[in-house]
């Protein structure tokens, strides 16, 4: 079983199966898998035939990215077929159906996700960082309180740096902030942003407090011999490192 609530190697690629019935678009979707880290693209497929056949003879598979509009059937077919297989492989909708039906039987059958075409490389790239921070909150098994829980049904919504950032927001300072702390190997300071991106103080903290309020990242405090604690932030979702 390849769902989320299975076991998660620490370090495992995701392998990623892009299903579009447009080779050009399939393309693309597969070259922005690959550029997200702990992402690898297992395979492409342009209609649902080859999209099941991949699915039945790649056991290892986690994640299908699954057009609707397909020309033998529809995406939302193809998901019930595997299901009624036993394939329990993760699947995020990535397609033009924006019909409140679709989305809605998209949700009963088990999509974590579904993302609206046309989109650009961050919305992809948010989708599968959300789907990399449920897969680690599933990784330690056991029992889960409520707070856990909690956290879980959030991971599904967690977007990271959002493209409609608050009013005196720029998007290329979050991301260089979002990079930074990404390929940071400990927890940083806002000071230590601020020497890393040429930012001031003040405006790395800035950035810093809203990658905490959207779940992005995780504040944590550093308790000294004297004074206040030192306030260290690190990026909220481990399995995603350098390079994303």
């Amino acid at each position: 079983m390849n769902d989320v609530s299975a076991g998660v190697a620490a370090n495992a690629p995701i392998d990623v199966l892009v299903v579009d019935d447009d080779t050009r678009v399939a393309r693309v979707n597969a070259a922005y898998v690959a550029k997200v880290a702990g992402f690898r693209v297992a395979g492409e497929a342009h209609n649902a035939a080859d999209a099941l056949r991949l699915v039945e003879e790649r056991p290892g598979l986690d994640l299908v990215l699954l057009d609707h509009y397909l020309p033998d059937e529809t995406g939302l077919d193809l998901v019930r077929e595997m299901r009624r297989r036993g394939h329990q492989t993760d699947v995020i909708m990535v397609t033009a159906a924006r019909d409140v039906a679709t989305v809605q039987a998209a949700m009963r059958q088990g999509a974590l996700q579904y993302l609206v075409k046309p989109f650009a490389f961050a919305g992809l790239r948010a989708k599968l960082e959300a789907y990399a921070a449920l897969r680690h909150t599933f990784a330690g098994g056991g029992e889960a309180e409520q707070a856990q829980v909690d956290r879980i049904f959030a991971a599904l919504s967690a977007t990271g740096a959002q493209p409609e950032l608050p009013k005196g927001h720029s998007p290329s300072t979050a991301e260089l902030v979002r990079r930074t702390l990404v390929n940071a190997e400990r927890p940083l300071s806002a000071q230590e942003i601020a020497e890393s991106t040429g930012l001031s103080r003040q405006t790395a903290q800035r950035y810093l407090k809203l990658l905490e309020r959207t779940g992005s990242a995780k504040l944590t405090l550093k308790y000294g011999d004297a004074g206040r604690p030192e306030h260290l932030y690190v990026w909220a979702n481990p399995r995603l490192g350098a390079g994303a």
